[in-house]
């Protein structure tokens, strides 16, 4: 597998190296620019690819940002592994803003507010939706009674406008991304090129070199 790690990693070590990869967000960014450069693709797959990775982290389907970029890049035929890296400009550093602009965009195209303090804090709507989907699915198998309320207010007060306050942004975002990559990855990939020709006329001439018949029988 290309993503395997030769190490496993405990939870507590994943969700450090999440919240602050070892190394820090610099190194990881080097990282993940290394590793979209040499993938084995055309640049203009790899940049729409890149391009369909930073949209993705603009819509609010957090923890399956890998696979809707995969879908994204697919319909945009962009490389789909260059995608799920793309989706590494959604990160801790990064995802407060995106929230705020995304929820302000959707409740202003949506002609609504979004009143943080109303009913509950912004992070606590997120809590009562996930307390609603558990609780609720464990209902299934008792005699308690299903309670859609949290999961409701989430929905039209965060969800929804994310969704659709997300979708201009993360055009705008996704578009300027694969721009600005596109001659990068195209000088990367030509001087990545030259070197291998470069390289491969050295040996063939050590090759050439090594059988010379010269000095054999001339005088």
């Amino acid at each position: 597998m290309v993503f395997r790690r030769r190490d496993r990693r405990s939870v507590l070590r994943a969700t450090s190296d999440f919240v602050y990869p070892r190394g820090g967000w610099t190194r990881a960014a080097l990282y993940v620019k290394h590793r979209v450069r040499r993938l084995p693709d055309t640049p203009e797959r790899i940049a729409r690819g890149i391009g369909a990775g930073v949209f993705t982290t603009f819509t609010p389907f957090y923890g399956m940002h890998f696979i809707v970029a995969a879908i994204v890049a697919k319909l945009c035929r962009g490389n789909i592994l260059a995608a799920l890296m793309g989706t590494f400009f959604g990160n801790p550093l990064t995802y407060v803003p995106i929230g705020l602009i995304s929820l302000k965009m959707g409740h202003f195209i949506l002609g609504t507010n979004f009143d943080d303090r109303a009913h509950r804090s912004f992070g606590g709507k997120f809590v009562d939706a996930a307390d609603d989907l558990k609780d609720n699915f464990f209902a299934l198998f008792t005699e308690r009674t299903a309670d859609w309320h949290g999961l409701s207010v989430f929905y039209h007060e965060v969800f929804f406008p994310y969704l659709i306050g997300g979708l201009l942004p993360g055009i705008v975002a996704g578009l300027v991304a694969s721009y600005l990559s596109l001659p990068l990855i195209r000088a990367y990939k030509k001087r990545r090129k030259g070197a291998i020709k470069a390289k491969f006329e050295a040996i063939k001439k050590k090759a050439a070199a090594q059988h010379d018949p010269r000095g054999q029988g001339v005088e």
